[in-house]
């Protein structure tokens, strides 16, 4: 697994108009080319009688997956644009599919890589980008006596609280980086007296 990369959020969406064409950029987060796949398929479904939706995506750990595909553009104009644009800002497990209407004036090769590639960067931009960690998930279990105490430390420290759990007692879900597990746990004897019982949860991204 890798330690840190860079994807989009869920999911977004966003139009620009270049010479009376509409192009509409649709952003995807997909972590298999099955869900790349289908989700390109629901906007061609969506948006039939568009002129062309184009599509590009990158999967896997070291994009192992990639495909472009220009649905009727001239080979080369759009699916590839939009390729390089998510190759250059890094991303992850990331589909775009650009619908197109022809407004009626032709841009040329030229005019459409500049318009494909602008409308995937807008719509990124729009959807917006997160960085996921890979974290240990650290739980702390304290009676509700130290409930106010630990959860303020722990706000207002570099560790992040994933879930809070109210049960018999009070469980802290919370994100630590494996080398600072130690330290951690030292800390929270040190916080609780050693009233608190501390168990190694799984390896989880965290996303920031």
């Amino acid at each position: 697994m890798l330690s840190r990369y860079f994807t989009v959020k869920e999911s977004g969406e966003h139009e620009i108009v270049i010479e009376k064409s509409r192009f509409i950029a649709h952003v995807f987060r997909a972590e298999t080319e099955e869900q790349a796949q289908e989700f390109i398929q629901s906007i061609k479904k969506k948006y039939w009688n568009a002129s062309h939706n184009c599509s590009a995506y990158l999967i896997g750990e070291s994009n192992q997956i990639q495909k472009a595909n220009d649905d009727g553009e001239p080979s080369g104009t759009a699916g590839v644009p939009i390729l390089e644009v998510l190759k250059k800002k890094k991303l992850k497990d990331t589909v775009v599919v650009v619908t197109r209407y022809f407004g009626g004036i032709k841009l040329g090769a030229g005019g459409l890589i500049r318009a494909y590639g602008k409308a995937t960067s807008e719509g990124i931009m729009e959807t917006g980008v997160v960085e996921r960690i890979l974290m240990l998930v650290m739980h702390v279990t304290v009676d509700y006596t130290l409930l106010g105490k630990v959860e303020n430390e722990l706000r207002s420290s570099s560790y992040e609280i994933k879930e809070i759990h109210y049960l018999d007692k009070v469980k802290f879900d919370v994100f630590v980086t494996e080398e600072l597990n130690g330290l951690f746990e030292d800390w929270i004897i040190d916080l609780t007296n050693g009233k608190a019982e501390i168990e190694k949860g799984n390896l989880l991204y965290m996303e920031k």
